[in-house]
């Protein structure tokens, strides 16, 4: 019975110790280029926080939001990529942020648009000021073809 028990107890008594730091969470910025050596003039937010959002549409999204679950496995891509690079994380990230430009989900003029990059940006606080550090740029990458035309 006593094995029993060690094993249900931390379900029932959860610990609190879900992070071993706390660390600020990398934001996913992303550029569109007319050609492979272009250089980045702006870089836009992917998938940023709404300013406000109503009571009624924030207990709808408690109990069904895909697109938050998703943003959320590219954080976990982002601080992988942080840690130690592969290309499987950058796969993931720029697999989703071409999906939304080519489906014009990220509200970005893209029409000259040939080529996708994207950087990961950690901003901390210093004292009273924030600073910005890009911690990681992605390969360039083709816009599919059918995107494009």
């Amino acid at each position: 019975m006593l094995p029993v028990l060690k094993l249900l107890l931390p379900a029932l008594v959860p610990s609190w110790r879900f992070f071993d730091i706390i660390a600020p969470s990398p934001r996913v910025q992303f550029t569109l280029l007319n050609a492979e050596n272009d250089v980045p003039q702006e870089w836009h937010e992917f998938r940023p926080h709404p300013a406000h959002l109503p009571l009624l549409h924030m207990l709808g999204r408690m109990l069904w939001n895909p697109q938050w679950n998703e943003s959320m496995f590219v954080v976990s891509c982002a601080e992988r990529l942080m840690e130690s690079p592969t290309r499987h994380s950058e796969d993931e990230i720029m697999r989703r942020i071409m999906s939304d430009v080519v489906n014009d989900t990220t509200q970005v003029h893209w029409a000259d648009a040939s080529h996708l990059q994207f950087r990961l940006l950690i901003i901390e606080r210093q004292e009273t000021e924030l600073q910005e550090e890009v911690t990681y740029y992605s390969r360039i990458e083709r816009l599919p073809v059918q995107a494009l035309v």
